[in-house]
């Protein structure tokens, strides 16, 4: 594209999406500009109004280690993983671990009541997919 830029009808005419084997959001694209990167992803900005910035180089390292740990647990690529955590960061490090792994995930709100969390099982669930204990949402269980 940048080849062609001043025109435009030799840049539709040539352009070719790339062939790409594998590419990983995360790994790829996310990992490499969040490299030494302070700059903010995101802004977490409580009810009170305070803001709490999530770093690009620390979201990075953080959902590295999430990724180690659900990997530990046996979580692999195509594993369904239900996630029910609020917007606060860590949500957005799980989801980068996630995305790492190839791991497919639910979203499950924080609202969910336990009969919610049966029917979405149920429907949604099966072997290899993990999911959070409601008392403590970074403890997951396996169902394989």
């Amino acid at each position: 594209m940048l080849k062609h830029r001043e025109g435009y009808a030799t840049a539709c005419r040539d352009f070719r999406w790339p062939t790409l084997d594998r590419f990983n959001w995360a790994l790829d694209y996310f990992d490499a500009i969040a490299l030494g990167n302070e700059q903010p992803a995101l802004w977490m900005v409580s009810d009170q109004g305070s803001r709490h910035p999530g770093e690009l180089s620390a979201l990075s390292a953080r959902s590295n280690q999430v990724a180690n740990f659900l990997r530990r647990q046996g979580v692999r690529r195509g594993d369904r993983l239900i996630v029910m955590l609020p917007n606060v960061i860590a949500m957005w490090e799980t989801l980068l671990a996630a995305m790492k792994l190839g791991a497919v995930v639910i979203p499950a709100a924080s609202l969910l009541t336990a009969s919610d969390l049966r029917d979405r099982f149920s429907k949604q669930a099966g072997p290899g997919t993990w999911w959070p204990i409601r008392s403590r949402p970074r403890i997951l269980i396996s169902c394989r």
